[in-house]
């Protein structure tokens, strides 16, 4: 029987072993360390690229954004069109619902018409009696009137249509009869302008009396040839606005209205407005005359487009007669 071999555990062959399993490590450590540079740079890369991308994007949404801001924009401007058009059907149907209001024939509409509340003596204030006295100038019949309208107030107003129809076919004709109005007051202790939408024609003067002084009537009749302020083809902002802006129980003030045509939706519930504001003091009077005068541009047209001139006649031939005016309606646009 042969003795058995002693195993050497460290023996050359393990040795071996073990130093190449050592190298293969640092081989794979080696070859790790040198590509990672080269990973994180293509990353890096990757990554700039995608921010790049992302901004490309982000200017591209902004266009977009610009773009649909405007077409907003465009949308919120049609909708306000359709508004103001379901606004003037509207005014037509309620026309046509008072046909009997509105019937009278165009001759009458453009014949001078005298309010039916036109006193037949109109006694002028003391204060206008002091005034013109101090100017000189000769007093009028204690029963004045001009063309049928009472020329007694302290303080007149203007309320001027300032739409496309009457500054292209009836601003001449309307700046005369402003010049031919203020000439019937001689002197007032206040005056004011404003258009049909309740804008001043001097803004320095917004909520109170400009002086009655000769430069200022000059400058209210130059101003007047230029003057072109939005308007919606109404009177009733401006009416209402004058009213409560300077109606006062120490004033006798009349307004004068000049206009076209009345788009309105109800005639009735400007007689109602005005009479709520305007009401009669103690002595059953009103502290604000109402007085109109219709230019006839509406009329050149065909008769089924008549229908805004004709409601503006009845409108104010109403409100004249309701608060102690008179309305004269033109016979013809021109001067």
């Amino acid at each position: 029987m042969k003795p058995r071999r002693n195993i050497e555990i460290f023996s050359l062959s393990f040795l071996d072993c073990i130093c190449c399993g050592f190298g293969a490590l640092i081989l794979l450590l080696v070859l790790s360390k040198t590509a990672e540079p080269v990973i994180f740079e293509q990353y890096s890369e990757d990554l700039d690229q995608h921010v790049a991308d992302l901004e490309e994007q982000l200017t591209e949404l902004h266009g977009q954004s610009h773009v649909l801001n405007r077409e907003l924009v465009r949308k919120k401007q049609q909708v306000a069109l359709e508004i103001e058009k379901v606004a003037r059907l509207q005014g037509e149907l309620s026309s046509m619902q008072s046909a009997h209001l509105a019937s009278r024939s165009e001759a009458a509409v453009q014949n001078t018409i005298e309010g039916q509340l036109a006193r037949a003596r109109q006694t002028l204030s003391d204060e206008m009696r002091r005034l013109q006295s101090r100017e000189s100038l000769p007093l009028r019949p204690q029963d004045a009137t001009i063309a049928g309208i009472p020329v007694d107030s302290e303080y007149i107003i203007f309320i001027i249509d300032t739409s496309g129809s009457m500054l292209t076919y009836g601003w001449q004709l309307a700046e005369q009869k402003l010049t031919e109005v203020l000439d019937a007051y001689p002197r007032v202790k206040g005056l004011q302008v404003m258009n049909d939408m309740g804008e001043y024609m001097f803004r320095q003067y917004a909520g109170r009396w400009i002086p009655d002084t000769p430069a200022r009537r000059k400058a209210v009749l130059e101003r007047m040839r230029s003057w072109q302020p939005f308007s919606n083809s109404s009177p009733v902002e401006g009416i209402t606005a004058a009213i409560q802006t300077f109606h006062a129980d120490d004033k006798k003030i009349s307004l004068y209205v000049f206009g076209d045509e009345f788009t309105g939706p109800s005639i009735q519930a400007v007689l109602r407005e005005v009479n709520a504001i305007n009401r009669k003091d103690v002595h059953g009077n009103r502290r604000v005359r109402i007085h109109a005068v219709g230019f006839p541009v509406q009329f050149a047209r065909p008769e089924d487009e008549q229908v805004t001139g004709v409601r503006f006649a009845t409108l104010m031939r109403a409100l004249c007669e309701q608060n102690e005016g008179t309305f004269i309606g033109l016979a013809s646009i021109t001067p």
